[in-house]
């Protein structure tokens, strides 16, 4: 349990301070005077004042802000911090602020990766018959555990993500396979058959495979500095991209809120991490802050993405969002955080209890 609490606590410490540290610099380099860079919320245990900045440590590590002056609209103001006041910037540049907290999420992620790929490398699983399925069209055609495929239709094919690329790809229709046994290489013609599988969200789908499962060599690939940086790059990406992906999922009811979780998932997952060792811990807090990120671009008001969206509402209508609309937006969408957060919590508890 004090594993997954401090695993928990470090976890969110990086995260949270990564978020804030975007609005933080992106409000000093547009002039915006900060009055508090907290890291927590609640009381403070620590706090240290550099210039008009409070910098503090709160004993509630479940978040943390930046507060800007003139971060409020109508705010009252001294006629001498109009210059530094945030509401009376350009929209551009608010939008900039609030936009790299959660840039600064997936920056951190980028930047882990890097870390990762520089150190350690990748690796890549070779396209070697590990298993062939009874009565598949990989056994008909003559495949044995053992031959590595060297081509599909011509293509050279130097892992296994590559040749089952090729196969979906065919469509179903017929394959001309090269592949080495023994030191030579054959040639086979195979038809792939379409079987029902089911994806990562749980969805059902078709897709055309010759019945076989890899035998799990692996062969560590080392990278450059620049190789590294483009790698963790498309990293990002992708989990980016699936993070959206199930979003959107989610919302059409394809993939079940049950999958949501909350603090006490991350807590337990954050131990887990921890026991198998710091390399997995710091590519757990570049997932977390991967999907933080993408989830604070979510047009919510309260989130980041909430207030984006009266900011690219005001550079259109060419003037603020009115007060009172933006009110009744943020008592919504924090109505829905709410509601939000006791379904995590409840969904985290039935895991403990009910599973």
């Amino acid at each position: 349990m004090s594993v997954n609490i401090l695993s928990f606590i470090v976890v969110l410490g990086v995260l949270i301070f990564f978020h804030e540290l975007g609005h933080f610099i992106f409000a000093r380099i547009f002039g915006v005077g900060v009055e508090k860079f907290s890291l927590g919320f609640g009381p403070k245990l620590l706090s240290k004042t550099v210039g008009m900045t409070e910098y503090r440590l709160s004993a509630i590590p479940l978040g943390g802000y930046v507060k800007m002056v003139g971060e409020e609209p109508g705010a009252d103001l001294d006629p001498a911090e109009i210059s530094i006041s945030f509401t009376h910037k350009h929209v551009l540049k608010r939008i900039m602020i609030v936009a790299a907290g959660p840039f600064f999420n997936l920056l951190l992620a980028v930047l882990i990766f890097f870390g990762l790929f520089w150190s350690s490398g990748t690796y890549t699983v070779a396209p070697t018959v590990g298993e062939v399925g009874a009565g598949s069209p990989a056994e008909k055609a003559g495949l044995r555990p053992g031959d590595t495929i060297v081509s599909i239709n011509g293509k050279r094919v130097s892992e296994w993500d590559e040749m089952a690329r090729l196969i979906v790809d065919s469509g179903g229709a017929a394959l001309t396979v090269d592949f080495r046994r023994e030191g030579e290489i054959l040639t086979r013609e195979i038809v792939p058959e379409t079987r029902k599988m089911t994806n990562i969200f749980g969805e059902e789908i078709q897709r055309p495979v010759i019945g076989i499962t890899a035998s799990g060599d692996v062969t560590p690939v080392p990278l450059n500095m620049f190789e590294s940086a483009y790698e963790s790059v498309v990293q990002t990406y992708r989990i980016a991209e699936l993070t959206v992906v199930s979003i959107v999922k989610l919302i059409q009811g394809r993939v079940s809120p049950k999958t949501l979780g909350g603090p006490i998932m991350i807590a337990q997952m954050s131990g887990q991490q921890a026991k198998e060792g710091l390399a997995n811990l710091v590519f757990f807090i570049a997932l977390i802050s991967i999907n933080l990120g993408i989830l604070n671009f979510l047009p919510i008001p309260v989130l980041d993405g909430g207030h984006l969206l009266f900011f690219l509402i005001e550079l259109i209508i060419r003037r603020p969002v009115n007060i009172r609309v933006r009110e009744i937006a943020q008592q919504v969408g924090l109505f829905i955080l709410i509601l939000l957060m006791v379904y995590v919590f409840y969904n985290d508890l039935a895991r403990i209890f009910f599973s």
